[in-house]
């Protein structure tokens, strides 16, 4: 209809117009195909900024066959609502944290694990081995399409009252998301664990309806955690990837060239993204340190230990959820990558 139009407009013709036809269907997309993109964190992340960079190389790509729009912050809903409204293609494309995402496929879970990574480096080797990807795919029979592990980083423990050991726990009430290996972490070291949605975290922290809470640097920032907490643990305890995961049911309905380009475009957009983490994470800890409302604790490798092995009943608590086997070539992979 719009090339007849212009046809009519222009005097255009008909070679120009079998021309431009031809053009129209070399490219990937033949009508644009709008992706509504979500994430849990505001506009000056770098999940957003990830965002945006995958944003620029699909309509790049696509030459703007893809109209990619953006809701930062929660905007269509919180992870869990937004997982369900991809199972049917209304929310086309997310990083969602993989915790939140193990009702779907309990592998996942093996990400979650307490003291699983033991660095940035050898978590990215991992998670994008032929083991990481996986566990990935896993994701498939509950209607997602993973592309690439992006992250919030590691996990960091705040509380009202000063942590150094697994017994200081004891007794106190802990916000942790939905999540039954979440829970059992908690639990383990004697606390009180609270499902709350990640939006209502700061209320449920300031009203006291919880004490403690676990999140990545950047999520305490973002979300002013700080504000509400007297003491943040630097533990390094979990690490909370987010699977960058598109609508299975949307994204078979394309053409194959298109996959192609949403999925090389999710897998840069993700290298960016956990580069920007890793650049912005010093300058996220000087803010918290510099609004004086929170005692920064560095927790020293004996006290880390001592976390570390009175979590390990988890991994054993978990591991015929997770898969044995999994989990085995898991620890093999893991020990083989540090030892390079």
């Amino acid at each position: 209809m719009i090339l007849t139009v212009f046809a009519n407009a222009r005097g255009v013709a008909p070679a120009g117009l079998a021309l431009a036809a031809a053009l129209m269907a070399s490219t990937s997309v033949q009508a644009q195909e709008v992706l509504k993109f979500h994430h849990d964190l505001p506009e000056d992340s770098a999940q957003h900024m990830g965002a945006v960079r995958f944003e620029e190389l699909v309509e790049e790509r696509t030459n703007g066959a893809i109209d990619v729009q953006i809701f930062a912050n929660n905007a269509l809903g919180d992870d869990v609502e937004v997982a369900q409204q991809m199972q049917f293609g209304a929310v086309q494309a997310a990083p969602i944290p993989t915790a939140k995402l193990s009702n779907f496929a309990p592998s996942l879970q093996l990400i979650d694990l307490p003291f699983l990574f033991p660095s940035p480096e050898v978590t990215y080797e991992f998670l994008d081995s032929d083991v990481g990807m996986e566990v990935l795919s896993d994701l498939e029979d509950s209607g997602f399409v993973g592309a690439m592990f992006w992250e919030s980083g590691f996990k960091q423990l705040t509380c009202n009252h000063e942590v150094t050991g697994p017994g200081d726990l004891d007794g106190r009430k802990a916000r942790v998301m939905e999540s039954p290996l979440l829970i059992a972490q908690f639990e383990e070291l004697g606390a009180t664990a609270i499902p709350i949605a990640f939006s209502e975290t700061y209320s449920a922290l300031q009203q006291g309806v919880v004490e403690c809470q676990e999140n990545p640097i950047v999520s305490i920032l973002k979300m002013k955690f700080y504000e509400v907490q007297d003491y943040m643990m630097l533990s390094n305890h979990g690490y909370l990837g987010t699977a960058m995961i598109f609508s299975k049911v949307w994204f078979d309905g394309l053409d194959e060239d298109t996959q192609t380009i949403l999925l090389e475009a999710a897998r840069e957009a993700g290298a960016y993204q956990r580069e920007k983490s890793a650049e912005l994470q010093e300058g996220y800890l000087k803010e918290i340190a510099d609004a004086g409302t929170t005692t920064i604790v560095e927790l020293t490798p004996e006290q880390i230990a001592t976390f570390s092995e009175a979590m390990k009943p988890v991994h054993a608590q978990f591991a015929d959820k997770i898969g044995a086997d999994l989990l085995e070539r898991s620890y093999t992979k893991l020990d083989e990558l540090s030892a390079q």
